[in-house]
């Protein structure tokens, strides 16, 4: 089982360094226990390319018949726990890839659930949360999903859209000369070097297939964003971030102009009403959706750059801050064009 899980994990993640995260191990450790496998079925399974790792043809035959062992496996054990009375404690498990708005969203689920273990998982690539929605290993996860390069959602899993289009906005320094500006151009980044996170899905993709339709063909190096704030600040490198982002030292955080890069973010889970987080009843989704809707309209309205954003768009998020705050939208002098003019 443990092969068949590794397999399968290499498969949904398309990449080794992907899957050992997920499975918990090195990916020097996966990377000799394919090695065995591949020597124990006589064949390899896997064919490493520069977009990660496919499966062969015999891969393919392979995975056909260890999803549903998988499946099976995950369901028995599932099963003879809560026979066992091991799931008596009530636990609500959540994922998430990076966002502010995650703090919030757990306050309101604690409160929610007082009596009930809320745990959180936090994981770059969305990808592997949605697989981990389909195996049991996660009652619902917030994910973004990159314009552009769609995620891969397993069979059995539902979305509930929180934002069908929420752009992204680009990281500076503050002594590049486009900081200055409240709105920047791609061309005004054409000379700079970009950094994306290889381990967020879709994000590289979905870069480069923007500055191709914008006619740029600038230099994306790789490293996580973590790194690349203090790259930023020296002026090294620019990076996309969310809007909700928040400034650091030495770093301006800015809108692109006609908004090419945008993500959807939205809630999964596994489909049907009868899905459960192993609470005292029945997990309820709608409640937990809108939970995540508060602490995300919550941290959108408190982060300044995005705010002016969405009063000159006229967001959707606006109505949901009016219903949920009864307070007049005020006029902050940011009526005008959302071309920066």
């Amino acid at each position: 089982m443990r092969h068949l899980r590794a397999l399968c994990a290499i498969a949904d993640t398309g990449s080794l360094r992907k899957a050992a995260r997920q499975l918990g191990m090195t990916q020097p450790s996966l990377t000799t226990q394919l090695r065995r496998i591949e020597k124990t079925v006589g064949g390899r399974l896997f064919s490493r390319e520069v977009t990660g790792s496919r499966p062969t043809p015999l891969g393919r035959s392979v995975l056909c018949r260890a999803r549903p062992i998988v499946a099976e496996m995950n369901a028995l054990v599932s099963e003879v726990r809560l026979e066992a009375g091991q799931a008596a404690d009530a636990r609500l498990r959540i994922g998430s890839t990076s966002s502010r708005a995650v703090v919030g969203w757990l306050r309101r689920l604690r409160t929610r659930y007082p009596d009930t273990d809320t745990t959180i998982h936090i994981d770059v690539s969305a990808n592997a949360l949605l697989h981990m929605i389909a195996a049991g290993q996660l009652d619902v996860a917030f994910v973004h999903e990159v314009e552009g390069a769609p995620l891969r959602v397993p069979e059995g899993v539902e979305r509930r859209v929180l934002l069908a289009r929420e752009p992204q906005f680009v990281a500076l320094a503050e002594t590049h000369p486009a900081a200055g500006r409240p709105v920047v151009r791609l061309t005004d980044l054409a000379a700079d070097q970009w950094m994306v996170d290889p381990s967020v899905d879709g994000e590289g993709p979905g870069l480069r297939r923007v500055l191709a339709a914008a006619g740029l063909n600038p230099r994306v190096v790789y490293g996580d964003y973590l790194t690349a704030a203090d790259l930023v600040a020296s002026g090294e490198v620019v990076t996309p971030c969310q809007p909700t982002a928040r400034s650091r030292q030495g770093v301006a955080v800015r809108p692109l102009y006609g908004d090419p890069l945008t993500v959807r973010l939205f809630l999964a889970s596994r489909a049907g009403t009868g899905a459960r987080a192993e609470t005292a009843g029945p997990l309820d989704v709608d409640a937990l959706f809108g939970d995540l809707e508060d602490a995300y309209v919550e941290i959108a309205w408190a982060s300044a750059g995005y705010r002016q954003w969405l009063i000159r768009n006229e967001s959707p998020l606006l109505r949901f801050h009016s219903a949920r705050i009864p307070d007049p939208v005020l006029d902050i002098g940011l009526a005008g064009p959302a071309d920066g003019s």
